[in-house]
């Protein structure tokens, strides 16, 4: 029996070499990719938005070849592929929420099973066994919608023009975020500066930090140890949260179904209107990604190995390189950007790119 899928990649290549273009995906193009992936997944700009434009933008051989909404497309699974690489980042910067979270959840099973006398199956005795859960909880929506719609919306959005344009809209919900914050998100950032505050305080004085380490180590032990000084603080804070809030905070990661819509980005709107700090909304909005993102690498994986791979395994490779470093690089940077500061140069940004594509695409082009 002849395999479609051969036939359609095939076609592709065929169709791309008549053109005089590179049978396959190039170097240049893999490492532009790459590290366009791994910045913008966890910026809140959209990576699968700027995917589906730069090659919309370029034109020629880009334009030709780099298209997620063919049926049966190598750079999707190349740029899925890439995810893989950005949740390994995530994993090495959270390595040790991870632990804890992890050993949380293994914890909580002997609870749930045999609640201790006068506590109830899902009333927790650590921050790590409630967190595991809510993090579990938080990705049974989008995992289900992602498996049962990805395909659909893919190919019906994933169109350079309607990228264009719900990267605009993108920018309108961070600008949204920002604008009609609840009193409960401005009271929540307060209680992150005056915990921080009193920390420093204590240090000064040569008194008790609320957390295990040397505040006084030397370089980057000090800012590690200030980084998980503070993760424990933030989850301590999102442990106080309830199990709904968190599934609708998941619940909003659907709508990055849409090429142009930031995963990160709307569940930090929605964190925030749950009442989160800005910085704590961002650090769960990057605990929920992880498994998300690693999930959709994993299951393109075996793609990549298949036909649609035949040919560019060092392309993902050095792809996969880029992304990682860029991924890694951004979450230690917006970790440090969101103690301080706000949404809203992201939101320009969409909407300056957005609408500026619309136009070139629409009506230039």
């Amino acid at each position: 029996m002849t395999d479609l899928t051969l036939l359609q990649s095939g076609a592709m290549v065929a169709a791309a070499s008549s053109h005089g273009c590179p049978a396959h995906l190039t170097y240049l193009e893999s490492g532009v990719v790459g590290l366009i992936q791994g910045v913008t997944e966890l910026f809140p700009v959209s990576s699968l938005g700027h995917n589906v434009l730069l090659p919309a933008l370029v034109g020629g051989c880009w334009a030709q070849k780099l298209n997620v909404a063919a049926p049966e497309s190598p750079y999707l699974a190349y740029i899925v592929g890439l995810h893989v690489a950005t949740a390994i980042a995530l994993l090495i910067y959270f390595w040790r929420d991870w632990v804890r979270i992890i050993g949380g959840f293994f914890s909580s099973l002997g609870h749930i099973a045999r609640p201790e006398p006068g506590t109830s199956r899902w009333q927790f005795r650590s921050v790590n066994e409630k967190l595991a859960w809510m993090i579990i909880f938080a990705t049974i929506p989008v995992g289900i919608a992602g498996l049962a719609f990805e395909h659909e919306f893919r190919v019906f959005f994933g169109k350079p023009i309607r990228a264009a344009i719900f990267l605009a809209i993108n920018g309108l919900i961070l600008l949204a975020g920002e604008k009609f914050r609840r009193k409960a998100s401005l009271r929540a950032d307060e209680e992150v500066v005056q915990e921080r505050e009193l920390e420093r305080e204590a240090v000064a004085v040569g008194g008790p930090r609320r957390t295990g380490g040397a505040r006084h180590a030397a370089g980057h032990q000090a800012d590690r140890a200030a980084e998980l000084s503070d993760a424990l603080a933030a989850d301590r804070r999102l442990a106080r949260r309830s199990y709904w809030e968190s599934v609708l905070i998941g619940s909003s990661q659907i709508l990055a179904l849409l090429a142009g819509i930031s995963r990160d980005g709307v569940a930090m709107v929605a964190g925030m209107f749950a009442g989160l700090s800005r910085v704590d909304a961002a650090r769960f909005a990057f605990l929920l990604a992880t498994p998300v993102i690693l999930a959709a690498g994993v299951l393109k994986i075996p793609d990549l190995f298949g036909s649609l791979g035949k040919g560019i395994h060092g392309q993902v490779l050095f792809g996969s390189v880029l992304s990682g470093v860029g991924a890694y690089l951004s979450v230690r940077f917006l970790m440090r950007y969101f103690q301080t500061r706000t949404l809203t140069p992201f939101a320009i940004y969409c909407l300056v790119v957005g609408l500026g594509s619309v136009v070139y695409l629409g009506v230039i082009k």
